[in-house]
């Protein structure tokens, strides 16, 4: 994280917006550098806070929360707080919670009201809103039961909108909410206030956009089990609030913040009505912020210091909007599109260009350019992250005698469809039947498991002798994958780390078991270069668990006194997206018999094939993803003008 002296300090965002009146840089939360402006720019239109870490991002809105809570308890009155549920806020929740256990803040005087809950829905669900909200939060902290509000999905449909009506009541009695926390879907919503919500709406019955019971399919194990319905605070009811937070990471949110930042205000993206609200704060980690002009195109906005990753970024951006190779590039092309600073720095265009080819060439690395003969660690955070994210560069690391193990952090088990657990369920009884004898403890074992799956409710959790069926069938996926690449069982270790293990899609924290396995791992293999998943458009979160775990470790191992060199890490991307040719400090090309091997290996991974159970929003197979993936950033180097390659991977060095 780059720090500078000099620049005003905020504990929040609020008092960023006081201290930032000439759009500079603003410190928030101690020595965390951030950037935040009132108006963001010319073009941002809601003040915007960019924190990497989501721990931070956690403390600075938890404690703007905690620190209006303890002016109001000291002055005798109550707070008014509307919360929201997702993955987004849980971090703030698990913050709020520490600061009550540890530093005594209360929730006594807090009165809450929830954004939302899906229609139908029982109160006990474990898909419903009221369940996240006592198991993430309340019943955790010291609130008073009668002062926590969430809308009541299990109500008769006659008395829906008059339930509506008494919650907009309730919300005017308490003297109307203090401070409004966000989140915000893909489709910019707010709450559930869909594409097309009025401005003036207030809670009532919406009907969920296609686009978000996709993205909800995952916690309800299929798009076919989420609710059609759901009531939602109205946009009205959000925009009375005094204060407001919302909240966004990864990259998967990085298209509608900006959209909602700097596009104009809109029906079709109900967080655009947040650019009417005074005093309203974007919290976004870097990943979310990469389409807003400021870090997409800086130059654009104002003077910026040249240096060589700006430049970079800077030709191979101008580049693509000339549809011209970089070596081709003018005066005029650089004139015409606000890069004459750049020009002027290095002298001539023609210095530029050859810089930037010069560095996007040096990136290049065939098998003859990379380790050999090196202790190396790959870590997959689901049991097919390796050969879908790097299986080009596994196999050229097994041709150049590197010592591989590959680690597979969770077991992926809630990804496998029930059908396939019955299909393996009738191969063990007919193989029992016709070459052990009629097995007794297969008989039983087949007898639970037909009970089980035969009675079980959409979303319900799978019992163990299920969750282990299918947590063993992606391990011998897993084995069969690395086989393609030319490893074997004895080159694969399956961690199966205690966070993934809930039978749910939500996980718990990252805890010290998690990380004790890990470093029990890099102490035995002592690798000198681990392989992490280093993405952040994983959809459930999983990824960024992982490397949670994994940053941890490392910090275990190798950050105490007498500790051995810290291994070298390459961060490759998940089955969403790749590392920018601008970003990657590795590009790694394949023929197309390597690509046609890497296929082949996530073929093996059957039940991921064909129908994935949680596939994302994009609805190709893996493969399919791979292929043009990987053709993509090769064909970007051709039409940049450097050397033409079949397909190419992508990897950062940390």
């Amino acid at each position: 994280m780059t720090t500078a002296p000099g620049f005003p300090e905020a504990t929040d965002g609020a008092q960023a917006r006081a201290l930032n009146t000439s759009g500079g840089p603003v410190r928030v939360g101690g020595s965390l550098f951030v950037h935040a402006d009132v108006s963001g720019t010319v073009r941002e239109r809601i003040a915007t806070v960019i924190i990497d870490e989501h721990a931070d991002m956690a403390r600075v809105v938890a404690g703007r929360v905690a620190t209006l809570m303890r002016e109001r308890a000291a002055a005798g009155r109550p707070i008014v707080l509307g919360l929201a549920t997702g993955s987004t806020p849980i971090g703030v929740y698990r913050e709020l919670i520490r600061l009550h256990r540890e530093e005594g803040l209360s929730f006594r005087h807090v009165i809450s009201f929830n954004l939302d809950e899906y229609y139908p829905m029982r109160p006990d669900s474990i898909h419903s809103y009221h369940r996240f909200m006592w198991e993430n939060l309340f019943s955790h902290v010291d609130i008073d039961p009668a002062n926590v509000h969430i809308p009541d999905g299990a109500l008769d449909r006659a008395d829906v909108d008059a339930a509506c009506a008494r919650y907009e009541a309730a919300i005017a009695a308490a003297g109307g909410v203090d401070f409004q926390l966000l989140g915000i879907g893909k489709t910019g919503h707010i709450g559930f206030n869909e594409p097309g919500s009025g401005e003036q709406s207030r809670t009532r019955v919406v009907h969920l956009d296609s686009v978000t019971r996709r993205d909800a399919a995952a916690d309800f194990f299929g798009e076919e089990n989420v609710p059609r319905e759901a009531i939602t605070m109205g946009i009205a009811t959000i925009l009375q609030a005094r204060e407001i937070a919302i909240l966004a990471t990864g990259e998967h949110k990085s298209g509608i913040v900006r959209r909602a930042v700097e596009g104009e205000i809109d029906r079709a993206v109900a967080a655009t009505f947040l650019q009417r609200h005074p005093h309203t704060t974007f919290y976004v980690d870097h990943a979310a912020a990469v389409d807003l002009t400021r870090v997409a195109t800086p130059w654009l906005i104002d003077e910026v210091h040249w240096d060589d990753a700006l430049a970079v970024r800077a030709v191979t951006w101008l580049a693509g909007r000339c549809e011209k190779a970089i070596l081709k590039l003018t005066q005029h092309d650089y004139a015409e599109n606000a890069l004459s600073s750049l020009v002027a720095r290095h002298g001539s265009p023609g210095a530029v260009n050859g810089l930037v080819f010069n560095v996007l060439g040096a990136k290049i690395r065939g098998k003859s350019k990379l380790p050999r003969g090196m202790k190396t660690l790959c870590f997959s955070p689901h049991p097919d992250d390796d050969v879908i994210s790097m299986g080009g560069i596994l196999r050229k690391f097994v041709e150049n005698d590197n010592r591989m193990t590959v680690a597979y952090m969770t077991s992926g088990n809630i990804a496998v469809f029930d059908h396939d657990v019955r299909r393996y369920m009738d191969f063990l009884v007919r193989l029992a039947h016709e070459h052990m004898g009629d097995s007794a403890a297969v008989r039983d074992l087949a007898a639970t498991v037909h009970a089980f799956l035969d009675a079980k409710r959409a979303g319900q959790v799978d019992i163990t002798e299920v969750q282990d069926i299918k947590r063993i069938i992606r391990e011998s996926e897993a084995v069969s994958g690395i086989e393609v690449m030319g490893l074997t069982r004895a080159h694969a270790r399956f961690l199966n780390l205690p966070f993934y293990q809930t039978g749910k899609v939500r996980k718990d924290p990252i805890g010290p078991p998690d990380v004790a396995i890990v470093a029990d791992l890099l102490r035995e293999v002592q690798p000198e270069i681990i392989f992490v998943a280093g993405d952040l458009s994983d959809p459930h979160g999983t990824h960024r668990m992982c490397k949670e775990a994994i940053d941890s470790a490392l910090h275990e191992v190798y950050d105490a006194p007498g500790a051995p060199a810290r291994p070298q890490v390459w961060l490759y991307r998940g089955a969403w997206q790749e590392w920018p040719i601008t970003e990657a400090t590795v590009l790694v090309p394949l023929s197309q018999e390597e690509l046609t091997l890497k296929i082949q290996a996530i073929f093996k991974h059957q039940s991921q094939k064909d129908s994935a159970p949680f596939p994302g929003q994009d609805a190709r197979e893996f493969w399919q993803r791979v292929e043009q993936r990987n053709k993509a950033t090769s064909a970007q180097l051709d039409h940049l003008g450097l050397a033409e390659y079949f397909a190419m991977e992508a990897y950062v060095i940390a």
